[in-house]
């Protein structure tokens, strides 16, 4: 594979996990409290958001990837979890290991959910935010197309995207304690 095609496809994955990533978010701010919306029941928006979570976490893999083997630009597979040493955009790289690693401590602690607790796996989960924020923050800092108004188009609906979100869950009526019981 030459190098234009794994810079597209960098680039592509990125973007494409930018929205994956807010899709999931957005989800999970919005189905909080084991309640979602009216309309769709439960156990759909749990399975949405955790597929959708599989499928970032599989683009994520695939971003790395690609600037891993891109050698037009010299970024290491150590570079994915360790955020300092990377020779290439060094803050930009940094901010996105830290996403990654944020996403790895979410993913991790996910798997082990029924041994750390309810409140043990809300309190780590509760960084996925945070992630998100990062790989944003990544895009913005390291990405190629960030001044072109597409890209300034998706990064700003992202961001309208999850604060909308995060605004009607502070809007709506808190769950009795029967309703916020987990599946």
């Amino acid at each position: 594979m030459n190098d234009a095609m794994l810079w597209f496809l960098n680039r592509s994955t990125g973007f494409v996990l930018l929205g994956v990533l807010t899709a999931t978010v957005v989800l999970g701010v919005l189905t909080v409290r084991g309640r979602a919306g009216s309309r769709v029941p439960v156990f759909v928006s749990r399975a949405l958001h955790r597929n959708l979570s599989l499928f970032g976490t599989a683009l994520l893999v695939a971003h790395i990837a690609t600037a891993v083997a891109d050698e037009f630009v010299d970024i290491r597979w150590w570079h994915a979890v360790v955020p300092w040493g990377a020779a290439y955009e060094p803050l930009g790289v940094a901010v996105g290991t830290l996403a990654t690693d944020l996403v790895i401590a979410v993913m991790v602690t996910t798997a082990v959910r029924a041994r750390l607790g309810l409140g043990g796996w809300q309190r780590v989960h509760q960084l996925a935010y945070l992630a998100w924020a990062l790989g944003l923050g990544h895009g913005l800092v390291i990405g190629t197309d960030t001044g072109e108004t597409w890209a300034l188009v998706g990064y700003s609906s992202a961001v309208g995207l999850v604060a909308a979100a995060v605004v009607a869950r502070s809007l709506a009526p808190h769950p009795t304690a029967r309703e916020a019981r987990p599946a």
